[in-house]
């Protein structure tokens, strides 16, 4: 019988994930509940985020679902509390009920998600793990970016 080779990178003993804490989350499928006609009503997002070089640097992108409308946002290091600064930064400005809903992947960056939606009065739901095609218009989009500007080789720490 031949064994299989250990699939991934191992993480050394005593390693200590840094990027935050796994919390409560909202499920994807509670926003059909909540908001019925998130198809047809503007202010409804899809978020995640784009890595680059070494995965050290990020790009937070949010499309707006009924105009297809992207919106990136960098924020200073890929970290939730970095995250959450520069999503509340670039929320603060606008109208309070000008978007309604966001929708994000299960990466650890958005897991002070709560504060977003407390101080923003926005509703923030999670996709299911391991089904971008839950938050399809985001993905497509991301891959336009990354076909138009920002490369995986691209290291995002010198763009503003």
């Amino acid at each position: 019988m031949n064994t299989l080779p250990i699939q991934g990178k191992r993480k050394p003993n005593g390693y200590k994930e840094k990027r935050g804490n796994r919390s409560f989350r909202r499920s994807i499928h509670d926003r059909d509940n909540d908001h019925p006609n998130y198809k047809k009503e503007f202010g409804h997002l899809e978020g995640d985020t784009i890595v680059g070089r070494h995965r050290k640097s990020a790009v937070i992108t949010l499309v707006e679902r009924l105009t297809k409308c992207i919106i990136a946002i960098k924020p200073e290091v890929r970290r939730a509390a970095n995250v959450e600064s520069s999503l509340n930064d670039w929320l603060a400005p606008l109208p309070k009920h000008l978007f309604t809903s966001i929708i994000f992947d299960c990466g650890k960056e958005f897991s002070n998600w709560k504060s977003i939606s407390n101080k923003q009065d926005i509703d923030i739901y999670f996709a299911d793990p391991v089904t971008p095609s839950q938050r399809g218009l985001n993905e497509h989009s991301n891959g336009l970016l990354r076909r138009n500007g920002l490369p995986k080789d691209m290291d995002f720490n010198h763009i503003t």
